[in-house]
């Protein structure tokens, strides 16, 4: 018999040991956690997703996000390939002639009116008629209160969903 109480004294002590251990560890990993409670917040900011792929501002949103993506990872051999894939498979051909030619004039990207890539973006539906919508992309340049803001229409083709022409908004 004190064979069993032995064997139940150590699982409660193992038991007592692990919680104990388990407890200290949430308790001092927010005190560790330091510059990189920063990358944690953005990574749980964006806990959930959905999308309606017959929503011509979803497509919109779609689109960017990908595109800005693509565009982010420099270190990717593959991202402008899959950038200029986007383009493609996003833009109707009318569309992608004014980007380029936007491009050739303004040596900056056509799809961001910019040379650089911005570190947050948003979409909003703003109107239709004549069988387009239209949304509004809003692109933040930086983090904190000094952030740059910059806006661009997107007309979109409610039957395709291809994005039909896009204006730096004023």
């Amino acid at each position: 018999m004190s064979d069993r109480m032995t064997v139940r004294s150590r699982k409660t002590l193992l038991t007592a040991a692990a919680l104990t251990a388990g407890l200290t560890l949430a308790a001092v990993t927010p005190a560790l956690a330091g510059a990189s409670a920063s990358h944690a917040t953005r990574a749980a900011a964006v806990s959930s997703a959905q999308g309606d792929p017959r929503n011509v501002t979803q497509h919109v949103a779609d689109f960017y996000g990908a595109y800005i993506d693509a565009v982010w990872a420099t270190d990717d051999p593959g991202a402008a390939a899959s950038a200029k894939a986007l383009r493609g498979f996003y833009l109707s051909a009318a569309a992608q002639k004014k980007v380029a030619a936007f491009e050739a004039k303004e040596h900056a990207d056509g799809i961001l009116f910019a040379q650089n890539v911005p570190v947050k973006w948003k979409v909003a539906y703003t109107g239709s008629g004549m069988g387009h919508a239209t949304s509004r992309v809003t692109l933040t340049w930086g983090d904190g209160p000094k952030a740059q803001v910059s806006r661009i229409d997107v007309q979109s083709d409610l039957k395709t969903l291809k994005i039909t022409d896009l204006r730096q908004a004023g």
